[in-house]
């Protein structure tokens, strides 16, 4: 399979940032790390050799980016709109660098945005926003509030950053209508902490006619194992 390491200057970031690709041809994955997580991650963690087959057979090309969550959300040391702010910057080098990088690498179709935990949480963050850029979305085992992240800090870029709060007002109909064209994918385990903002999420979707597939694994708790089966599923031949 080929692997490939790049790193590079972000000026929206103002750092050097890494990532891997796996792959060399196929429909185009922006995989995210969990919380903290690293490029190298998803590959250490078994979910590029639960897909390796397809990906080396040129079904999909993968991408796994750097995150900077010890720089927003996890960032106790600054105030909590900064925190929102440096991830908008994250969500700005991902859309304006990395999705390029991506798409010239792969063979058309259409753009999944996934993660795990954290990635799953940030896969809906970003990806409802910009449903013109991806076009499926897969969360496994994602939890998608954020009061937790911010010491009961509120203004508008936190409410612009949490889709539980900002989808049920929302009404615009260009917005709603691509929405309605993107392939949503809820997994999380039966046992999961994160089940009960999965089953909230899929309903605040299903209120504003975006379909959604919520899928309850049985038995399946918020772990890797679980994870690597359900990439295996959700990205299929």
């Amino acid at each position: 399979m080929n692997r490939e390491y790049h790193r590079w200057y972000s000026e929206r970031l103002r750092r050097d940032m890494e990532l891997l690709i796996f792959g060399h041809s196929g429909e185009p994955v922006l995989l995210l790390p969990t919380s903290k997580g690293r490029f190298f991650q998803a590959e250490d963690f078994g979910l590029i050799g639960a897909i390796a087959d397809r990906v080396q057979s040129g079904r999909y090309i993968v991408v796994c980016p750097d995150s900077v969550d010890e720089e927003s959300w996890f960032n106790t040391a600054i105030h909590p709109h900064e925190r929102v702010v440096r991830h908008q910057q994250w969500e700005d080098y991902l859309l304006h660098e990395v999705v390029p990088l991506l798409k010239s690498r792969g063979t058309g179709g259409r753009l999944t945005l996934a993660g795990c935990s954290f990635g799953g949480f940030h896969s809906y963050n970003i990806g409802l926003r910009h449903p013109h850029v991806f076009r499926r979305l897969l969360s496994m085992g994602g939890k998608f509030e954020t009061d937790e992240f911010l010491d009961g800090h509120h203004d508008s870029d936190v409410y612009f950053h949490s889709c539980t709060e900002w989808l049920p007002n929302l009404t615009d109909p260009a917005q709603l209508s691509a929405l309605q064209r993107v392939e949503m994918v809820l997994a999380v385990g039966e046992h999961d902490f994160c089940r009960p903002s999965n089953e909230h999420l899929s309903n605040l979707l299903w209120k504003k006619d975006i379909g959604n597939h919520l899928a309850v694994w049985q038995g399946g708790t918020h772990d890797w194992p679980v994870w690597r089966q359900m990439i295996q599923q959700y990205l299929p031949w």
